[in-house]
């Protein structure tokens, strides 16, 4: 009887111990954030989900584009007639409406490599190069194989700038069909402090031969607000589109063997192998390297003597140009009316 007492007490004592430990417990999980995780390719809050991308129309007409904020990365190629065309890479949302959408290009090829077996979707794309995109290790979904209701038609807008794709409908197709799509990685940078120097920048202007964007460094919204062929760049949501990071990485661009269907030539950006350009963050610009071995690897980024160039958590655009921009660099003088100076 002696010993069950003393094991009843001793329950009961180790009883009040765990239930004082569990109330510990809670309350320094109450003061103790929970680790957020953070998407591989924005650095922004947000999951590493499975990578869409949508290629978009980038002419004056296809304005205002949908969808786009969300994007964790958004490339401006080079397609016929010096016009520009947007590949849109979505994983940590993936918005409802996408668009609008228009047809892939040979350079899309070697820029996806990078981040794996993606979901791809665009509105069609020549007839040579539909085996190529096919053969490619990407997941095709272009619009030539799936339903209208996936591939819609906005009927506010007109041909060929009303193709907008149900993005949330596409994805569930993925799942439904077991389509084996990787979730997001690194693609070569890395997000962090921003590296010592660098050149403070109001603005800089981007060109193609038909096209040109331009960058303004907001210190309140701390991104870039774009305008495209001198007008704000406005997504249909009314937000202004911009990244934190901007990178313009010069590329040689030269024709393909392809062409549209009016004859024109489309060009082909190389973005495998090295070369230079420049990392836009907080407002400043910094000169750096690019280092992309092969397609299957991601594209890093270093300074002139190989320091590492970290990218400012948020979206990221990454402009392919063989054109020099142009900075408007902001010059410490003693009079605040003083002007910016310009440089190319």
């Amino acid at each position: 009887m002696f010993y069950k007492k003393k094991i009843l007490v001793l329950i009961t004592a180790l009883s009040v111990l765990l239930t004082g430990c569990a109330s510990i417990s809670q309350s320094i999980s109450k003061i103790t954030p929970k680790k957020t995780e953070k998407n591989a390719l924005s650095g922004r809050e947000g999951t590493n989900g499975p990578v869409l991308v949508v290629k978009v129309d980038d002419t004056n007409s296809a304005h205002p584009q949908i969808g786009l904020e969300d994007a964790d990365v958004v490339y401006i190629e080079q397609v016929e007639g010096g016009l520009t065309r947007l590949a849109a890479v979505f994983s940590s949302i993936i918005p409802t409406r996408i668009g609008p959408v228009r047809s892939a290009r040979i350079s899309d090829i070697d820029i996806l490599r990078q981040y794996g077996r993606v979901a791809f979707a665009y509105s069609g794309a020549q007839r040579k190069l539909l085996p190529v995109i096919a053969a490619a290790y990407l997941q095709n979904l272009g619009a030539q194989a799936q339903s209208p209701r996936i591939y819609t038609t906005d009927p506010n807008r007109v041909q060929p700038y009303a193709m907008v794709l149900r993005a949330d409908l596409l994805m569930a197709k993925t799942v439904e069909n077991n389509y084996q799509i990787d979730r997001a990685g690194s693609v070569g940078w890395n997000f962090g402090s921003a590296p010592d120097g660098g050149k403070e920048v109001s603005m800089v202007a981007l060109y193609w031969p038909a096209a040109g964007y331009k960058a303004t460094w907001s210190p309140e919204e701390k991104r870039w607000l774009l305008m495209h062929n001198s007008k704000i760049n406005l997504a249909e949501s009314g937000k202004v589109l911009g990244p934190t990071t901007l990178v313009i990485q010069l590329v040689s661009i030269t024709p393909s063997e392809y062409h549209d269907k009016v004859g024109g030539i489309t060009p082909f950006s190389q973005t495998v192998g090295v070369g230079r350009g420049y990392i836009l963050r907080d407002g400043k610009s910094f000169e750096a390297n690019w280092s992309r071995p092969t397609p299957e690897s991601g594209t890093n980024w270093t300074l002139a003597d190989g320091t590492a160039v970290n990218f400012a958590p948020g979206q990221v655009w990454v402009a392919l140009t063989d054109n020099e921009p142009t900075f408007t660099y902001v010059v410490a003088t003693p009079s605040a009316s003083a002007s910016p100076a310009k440089s190319k």
